[in-house]
């Protein structure tokens, strides 16, 4: 593939711009790479969690059983009808003197088969109602929950990959704010006019956040004894599924390094930096490099005691 020939490529650039410049199309090339095998692998995920269950209820057991009854009822309404009409006809005979014994008895018989009929007419229209009611809700339910899964699938995989160019222009734009002879221009003034996502609503940050998170950024220098460093307790699980994110257990700690206002953060944690959710981490009170070493230690020694 051509993103795997790319990475011996870029660990040998040494211009920071060149290097960049291979990150950036080495990323591209993975984000086209996964939403073509994303699309080709929508039927085979997503078929058995949506498709399927909608035909299941086109043809499930429930909806027969519900047709089957109206079926019988509209037959039904037809013999009343029928009926009716004869009742009419016989009432219509019994106004002549002359009515004998044996055509009053059908006269009866006629009315009372009649209202034996709307008896059961009205009964089964009941039922009728009744199953083709709790099979409309059923089918608006799944039909909801399995338009809500593949919605939701559709948005995490479309917000990971906007999420991804998102922090590869703000790298652009560290570079070219540290490098004078660069342009910055165009890029400052897509970052002023572009949202950024945080859980699923489009929120604009200020240019000084912005200003104050890349200078918090540009500091990679060597760890200073009086200097205090941010230092935050994993809450909650991350399994890194992109090149540059980092993998996160409960009660690591974590060294912030700079925490971006669209929800990620770059950090280290037992010897490995890269990035995660900011959510996912709680900061803790800011700590000495002596206490600071103390809570490595104790991280790594939280990781062997985990592992097998």
């Amino acid at each position: 593939m051509i993103v795997a020939n790319m990475e011996p490529i870029i660990r040998i650039a040494v211009h920071p711009l060149r290097r960049l410049f291979l990150i950036s199309v080495h990323r591209i090339v993975q984000l086209k790479t996964r939403g073509k095998l994303y699309l080709e692998s929508w039927e085979i995920r997503y078929k058995p969690q949506v498709c399927d269950p909608l035909r299941a209820q086109i043809t499930g057991a429930p909806l027969e059983d519900a047709r089957h009854l109206t079926h019988r009822y509209d037959k039904l309404r037809q013999e009343v009808e029928i009926q009716a009409a004869e009742v009419l006809r016989r009432r219509a005979k019994s106004r002549d003197s002359s009515i004998s014994a044996e055509s009053a008895t059908r006269l009866e018989n006629a009315e009372a088969r009649l209202s034996e009929l709307k008896s059961t007419m009205m009964a089964l229209g009941r039922e009728a109602t009744t199953a083709m009611q709790s099979v409309e809700a059923q089918q608006q339910q799944v039909t909801y929950e399995r338009l809500r899964t593949m919605v939701d699938a559709e948005r995490s995989y479309h917000q990971h990959a906007l999420t991804n160019l998102e922090r590869l222009n703000y790298e652009l734009i560290q570079l070219a704010q540290s490098d004078g002879s660069l342009s910055t221009a165009a890029l400052v003034t897509d970052t002023n006019t572009v949202p950024t996502i945080r859980n699923g609503e489009e929120s604009d940050q200020p240019s000084e956040y912005k200003k104050t998170t890349s200078k918090k950024s540009d500091a990679r220098g060597p760890l200073d004894e009086n200097k205090d460093y941010i230092i935050a307790k994993v809450i909650h699980p991350f399994d890194a599924q992109a090149d540059g994110e980092l993998s996160l257990s409960i009660d690591d700690y974590v060294m912030l390094r700079q925490v971006w206002p669209n929800g990620w953060s770059e950090g280290e944690c037992k010897g490995k930096t890269g990035w995660f959710p900011s959510a996912y981490v709680e900061k803790q009170e800011n700590i000495s490099l002596g206490d600071l070493c103390q809570v490595q230690s104790t991280s790594r020694s939280l990781s062997h005691s985990k592992s097998p």
